[in-house]
């Protein structure tokens, strides 16, 4: 029986884990992958004392300063469900069939990438389709690209493969964008990026996978991504020549695993009081021991530092709490 186990893997999670081993807890952190949306983030210039970084470099800094307290992490482990028992504990059970049984429990699983739900979408996924700029942008050195977005992920999409490919294509379905006024201007005094607004991707294109032509080689040889179809402000559809597509539009928090009775907003974030308390739909009542933070969360700004302020107060929560019942 744990005292606390963490689910994730960002900086919700690292910083609850921090607290969670300053206070002597026995716990551990559960993660199908270590570092989350930071890992896949682009330039970062608001992490206080850093001024500039990356993702990549500031998830590595999460997971040394846990191996420097020690921290039981369990990666590459996703936790499927979490259910409240009778003597007020948790079991917990991974999607190969293993158990875990704590005290409480801190939800941080984040959010997974909206799909375009469009024709060629999913066919052609890891195949010139990607979710992430940063995992995938230096693939495509010298080739076209597209950019599908209107926020701050798709304007750092387009300003990091700016740098890497021949040409970048940013597709926004809206007027205008949405994200930080400073990656806006940066993006538009890039030369070899064209911004298409009021523009609606309708299919992916690409080639049709194929047998090898080689005698005595019947391997299957995968299609890959060649354009994209957008229908324009005048509803005149167009097509785009492109190497790679990478989409931005937005996330889905990863919530399902928690007990069916926590309460959720109608996006599916995971509602949460002051001390980062869940609620159940039943009572109305905070379900004990039960705490989320970070971006699977109603919080209503999606930033790293928030999610590790979350993750400090949801740790010092559970502390409480497991104070009182011990």
């Amino acid at each position: 029986m744990y005292d606390l186990i963490i689910i994730g893997g960002s900086a919700a999670a690292t910083t609850a884990g921090i607290y969670a081993a300053r206070r002597g807890l026995k716990f551990k952190i559960i993660s199908k992958d270590f570092g989350g949306e930071v890992a896949t983030s682009g330039e970062i210039g608001n992490w206080p004392g850093d001024g500039m970084t990356d993702g990549i470099t500031l998830a590595e800094k999460f997971r040394k300063h846990l191996e420097s307290y020690k921290v039981d992490t369990e990666e590459g482990t996703r936790v499927e469900s979490v259910q409240k028992q009778n003597d007020g504990s948790f079991l917990l059970k991974t999607e190969s069939g293993q158990t875990y049984s704590a005290k409480t429990v801190i939800v941080t699983t984040g959010v997974h990438s909206r799909e375009l739900d469009i024709p060629g979408e999913k066919e052609f996924r890891n195949k010139g389709v990607s979710y992430c700029t940063t995992c995938d942008g230096p693939l495509f050195n010298g080739k076209v690209v597209a950019t599908i977005g209107g926020g701050n992920s798709a304007l750092e999409s387009g300003l990091m493969l700016a740098d890497i490919a021949s040409k970048v294509y940013v597709l926004n379905k809206n007027l205008e964008f949405k994200g930080d006024q400073v990656l806006i201007d940066n993006l538009k005094t890039k030369t070899n990026v064209e911004i298409i607004y009021e523009a609606k991707t309708k299919e992916i294109m690409g080639d049709q996978p194929r047998r090898s032509d080689e005698v005595g080689a019947p391997t299957i040889t995968s299609g890959f991504v060649t354009g994209l179809k957008y229908e324009d402000n005048n509803g005149a559809e167009n097509e785009l020549k492109v190497d790679g597509i990478f989409v931005h539009i937005g996330q889905i928090p990863n919530s399902d695993l928690a007990p069916k009775e926590t309460e959720k907003n109608q996006f599916g974030e995971i509602v949460v009081n002051a001390n980062c308390e869940t609620r159940s739909t039943s009572s109305g009542q905070v379900i004990p021991g039960l705490y989320a933070a970070g971006d699977v969360t109603d919080v209503p700004f999606k930033q790293i530092v928030i999610a590790a302020g979350q993750g400090c107060i949801a740790a010092l929560s559970a502390v409480q709490y497991l104070n009182k019942i011990k």
